[in-house]
């Protein structure tokens, strides 16, 4: 008939009828009782459309409603995941120096406390108590720890907790009791303190806390009443190892061109220290790396490696009214106590 619109059912039939004779058009035109010209016509529009799309579309004896699906469309995910990076972005970004506001005048002291490890049987815990009560006795000095707060053993290393007399469990009361002992600038999460996983208890005893935490490093900008901007560069480690400079990795920081007044970090249980000059700038910069307070590290001694623990904690006092420039703006000194009263003394003149 012409000009009638086939029929879908149609097509499917001309189409399995052509299967059915082994591709033979005249048999399978026969069979339909159809001229081989007519059979031809619609064969050829059978196969543009295809079986699948035929067999969709041929009525079915019931009838099934669309599902809703389980998982979100393309659309909705674009959406979500710009919504994702948009926070994300706003996070970091915010991270790339945080400001802090020093409301006190004059002089201040930070004590850069190395890795604490408090329930190693290493751990000269007396020691770190005695910091501990130094600066919290001390006007204008603050606390700040480059991470490894415990050993908090995992995995194989699990084992390691039959060397101890302190549980996991009494491990994570001293962390706690060190963690709220002191007004800290900033606390960092070491290797050690992330073997705990996305649930990090850690973080949540920091709830409470005034300090900045952050895992692996920190940069800071202390923003003195003055208006006078000091900013340290804080990590758990930076890259970089030499077999003779133990601060080789904060040093390489600043050479590379990191222009902070103070560089610190931990980690390797040695102590060092550097100070560099930016022949561009003029800033002195201070590269320092803490000890910390396990003196005698077990696996130190499995591996032969020599005792270069001079300091487990270092004082820089920074007097603001000084330039980028001047040595006296930034003092480093390696013993807690010492350190507080160099500060005790500059506030006094300084008041």
């Amino acid at each position: 008939m012409v000009g009638r619109k086939l029929g879908e059912s149609e097509l499917l039939a001309c189409l399995r009828a052509y299967q059915k004779t082994g591709e033979n058009e005249a048999e399978a035109a026969r069979l339909l009782e159809l001229p081989r010209s007519t059979f031809q016509h619609r064969l050829t529009t059978a196969r543009l459309m295809g079986e699948g799309a035929l067999s969709a579309a041929v009525e079915k004896p019931f009838e099934i409603p669309i599902l809703p699906e389980e998982l979100p469309t393309a659309s909705e995910l674009i959406e979500r995941r710009k919504s994702e990076f948009e926070r994300k972005d706003a996070s970091e970004q915010a991270r790339v120096l945080i400001p802090v506001r020093v409301k006190i005048d004059g002089p201040i002291a930070i004590a850069h406390f190395g890795d604490p490890h408090v329930d190693d049987p290493g751990t000269n815990i007396a020691l770190l108590q005695r910091h501990v009560e130094v600066v919290n006795a001390t006007e204008g000095m603050f606390g700040a720890n480059v991470g490894d707060m415990q050993n908090n053993w995992v995995g194989r290393l699990a084992r390691l907790y039959g060397e101890q007399a302190t549980s996991a469990a009494e491990a994570w009361i001293l962390v706690e009791w060190l963690v709220t002992s002191v007004q800290w600038l900033y606390i960092l999460g070491g290797n050690h303190d992330l073997w705990s996983g996305v649930g990090d208890p850690l973080k949540w005893i920091l709830r409470s806390q005034q300090g900045v935490f952050e895992n692996h490093g920190a940069r800071l900008e202390l923003q003195f009443p003055n208006k006078k901007l000091v900013r340290i560069n804080a990590r758990h480690d930076f890259s970089g190892h030499s077999m003779w400079n133990v601060v080789h990795g904060p040093a390489k920081a600043i050479q590379m061109g990191w222009r902070d007044h103070i560089l610190t970090c931990g980690h390797k249980h040695v102590s060092g220290y550097q100070i560099l000059k930016c022949p561009a700038t003029a800033l002195i910069s201070h590269a320092i790396r803490a000890a910390g307070y396990k003196i005698h590290d077990r696996y130190a001694k499995e591996l032969g490696l020599p005792n270069q623990n001079i300091f487990p904690a270092a004082v820089t006092i920074i007097d603001p009214q000084y330039e980028d420039s001047d040595p006296r703006l930034v003092t480093t000194l390696f013993d807690v106590e010492e350190g507080a009263e160099y500060l005790t003394w500059k506030r006094a003149r300084h008041g």
